[in-house]
């Protein structure tokens, strides 16, 4: 690592490089022992460059140089606090973390020289599988792709100093446009340059510098508090939930709406996105996503092994060769022109360094620059460096058409990492200024609205505003025992705006199941809701039922299944004893029971009532009578007065259930103890 020597008085300017393509720039150039060759992007901070490396006995490797801004350093704390997180970064050495080389100060500005990564960050691969017309993201890249990112924070996150101390690092800005999948199927965290660590106390970070994607952000982040690398595994998580759904997780108009929906809101299920979602993966999803830090996974190494768990009991076959063809397929056309750019640009290189070594008597590969082993072409260039203006003219020439023919490849072949301020370049494009409703409305009433896979606050009958014009609107009604109901409106501006109105169907799949031994008191709860006997009717269609067989003195057995419409579904159950120790079951209700089984609920009295559920000792998510309704605390649940099944989940997976009864023009209220 080069040494950084303190900052100039006044900074000198390079060479123009603040132009829009290389001849406008003053580029190629040489910039300390690196060679510039073009601008690759420009953001708040700094500039980013593609360069050559090169040393002695003929060796040479792309770089990309990150080149801080000169405004930016005129600020002291800031720049040492980049330096001092840059050198901390540069001690990191793992397969699933994009390599720094450098950190560095030439001619009045400071730089950072990372590794060059052939490949696209998860951002542009969603992009590119729209425009491919692939629906999903395939579920085995997504546990390679989401296991190689948690591999290399744990690296990051475990990383001690020379003398044993931790340096605990942490990342701060996990996001898609921060992982990079090569096209030979290796999984790259980028920009551990500007990671946190304690090894030295530095001042906070200031507004618009260095700062996380909002829609990424842990809620202890988006407070403004201090952040562990617990921090880092929420963004995982999130990351996590979209790949798997297809569907943004935090995204609404602003940001500060955005943070009041990480910090405020209770979070979607992935199974109430997509259904036949595996239980075992939303559960992991939902651990990682825990409010709490205290009730997330308490690594990345952890989370790493539960998905690793997931893909070996699914039988998730993970491969890095199906992972590369994968990429190679998505960007076949992108990978054929970048052959062509890339073949320029090494003949470039070769021309600008001999040409400068010729004008500087520079000595390389142990002999004079004037007897190097090169491409004719360059010996031609550089043979003609006598004639100072043809040699600048063909330099520039060749120059121009290597940019032409790079931008024909639809870009640069180099992966490019554009940052400026974080938060402003992750927000969503400006909303148009006209926006549309649609009256949704069923029979009966009461059904959860869907929009575009979201699932929305409000039951009908409702109104849905700022909904998008002319572009087509997937409506989706939902409600405990009846069939879903899916609309496709496209709003045009007009007056009425649109309408949907269902009448929902009675559920058509049916329930039956048998239990060994036989003549048991059996109790079966479908949904959190208790039936009468083993059967059941009227169950929804393309949604995952959960099912609880229990008798006294047995442990409890649990299922799942997804059924079609009319389908007739079948299980044999065998209850087996509890073990000495554990609690048996008498039913899954947390109230006392009787050692025969629960008796049917009474019919509900009239009215409404609200009802309150917490939670002691951590969190856990509720659903009442088997709707979701959220992580505790849950209020103000509006319900029917009667009794009611509130099923309690924690993000490890642990089940309560508790029968309580509302009152009418009264609010009940229950805690669990977890």
């Amino acid at each position: 690592m080069s040494e950084v020597p303190p900052p100039e008085q006044s900074t000198p300017e390079l060479g123009g490089i603040a132009g829009r393509d290389g001849a406008q720039d003053g580029l190629p150039k040489r910039f300390g022992k690196y060679t510039l060759i073009r601008k690759l992007a420009t953001g708040g901070m700094a500039e980013l460059f593609l360069a050559i490396q090169r040393s002695v006995a003929g060796f040479e490797k792309l770089i990309v140089i990150k080149r801080i801004l000169p405004s930016m350093t005129q600020d002291r704390s800031f720049i040492d606090m980049l330096l001092h997180e840059a050198r901390i970064a540069a001690t990191l050495s793992h397969p699933n973390i994009v390599q720094i080389f450098d950190v560095g100060h030439v001619d009045g500005a400071y730089f950072i020289a990372m590794e060059h990564v052939h490949g696209e960050d998860l951002r542009s691969i969603v992009r590119q599988m729209k425009k491919k017309g692939v629906a999903e993201f395939p579920l085995e890249h997504t546990i390679s792709i989401v296991s190689g990112i948690c591999a290399g924070l744990a690296y990051a996150h475990e990383k001690r100093d020379l003398d044993g101390t931790p340096l605990n690092i942490v990342h701060r800005d996990i996001s898609p446009q921060n992982v990079v999948v090569t096209f030979t199927g290796d999984i790259k965290v980028v920009d551990f340059g500007i990671a946190k660590s304690d090894a030295k106390l530095m001042e906070d970070t200031k507004s618009g510098k260095l700062k996380g994607k909002v829609p990424y952000m842990s809620p202890e982040q988006a407070r403004g508090e201090q952040v562990d690398w617990r921090s880092d595994i929420f963004a995982v998580g999130t990351m996590l939930f979209e790949l798997t759904t297809g569907k943004r997780l935090f995204k609404c108009a602003s940001e500060y709406e955005t943070l009041k929906l990480i910090c405020d809101r209770d979070y979607p299920f992935p199974s109430m996105v997509r259904a036949g979602y595996p239980p075992e993966l939303e559960l992991i999803v939902m651990k990682a996503l825990a409010k709490d830090r205290n009730a997330r996974f308490q690594s990345a190494r952890e989370m790493q092994g539960a998905l690793e768990e997931f893909a070996r009991g699914s039988r998730v076959a993970t491969s890095t060769i199906a992972l590369s063809s994968f990429m190679q397929g998505l960007f076949e056309d992108k990978l054929q022109h970048q052959k062509q750019a890339l073949l320029q640009g090494k003949q470039l290189a070769d021309i600008i360094a001999l040409q400068h070594d010729a004008d500087s008597g520079e000595i390389d590969n142990g002999r004079p620059s004037s007897t190097l082993s090169t491409p004719a072409a360059a010996h031609t260039v550089t043979n003609a460096g006598t004639h100072r203006n043809g040699g600048a003219g063909l330099v520039i020439g060749l120059l121009a058409a290597f940019v032409v023919l790079a931008a024909a490849g639809g870009g640069a072949f180099w992966f490019v990492k554009h940052r400026g301020d974080a938060a402003v370049a992750t927000m969503s494009p400006p909303a148009q200024d006209k926006k549309g409703t649609i009256e949704v409305t069923s029979e009966p009433p009461g059904a959860s609205i869907w929009i575009n896979g979201d699932l929305r606050p409000e039951v009908t009958p409702a109104v849905v505003t700022q909904l998008p014009i002319g572009s087509a609107i997937d409506v989706k009604l939902t409600r405990e025992g009846y069939e879903q109901a899916k609309e496709t409106v496209t709003l045009t501006g007009g007056v009425p705006d649109g309408k949907v109105r269902s009448t929902l169907r009675r559920g058509t799949v049916s329930l039956s199941v048998d239990t060994k031994p036989p003549g048991l008191p059996v109790t079966m709860f479908v949904d959190g809701k208790a039936v009468t006997g083993t059967d059941a009717d009227g169950l929804t269609s393309g949604v995952q039922h959960r099912v609880i067989v229990a008798a006294p003195g047995y442990a409890e057995q649990v299922l799942t299944f997804m059924g079609e419409p009319m389908e007739k579904k079948h299980f044999d159950v065998t209850l087996e004893r509890a073990r000495r120790g554990a609690k048996p079951s008498s039913g899954p209700a947390t109230t006392p029971a009787g050692p025969g089984p629960a008796t049917p609920p009474p019919a509900p009295a009239a009215g409404n009532g609200k009802l309150n559920v917490g939670a002691s000792g951590g969190w856990c998510n509720v659903s009442v009578d088997g709707t979701p309704r959220g992580a505790t605390p849950v209020a103000g649940l509006d319900l029917p007065a009667g009794p009611h099944r509130v099923t309690c989940v924690t993000g490890e997976g642990k089940t309560q259930t508790a029968t309580i009864t509302v009152t009418a023009d009264a609010t009940a209220r229950y805690k669990f103890t977890l």
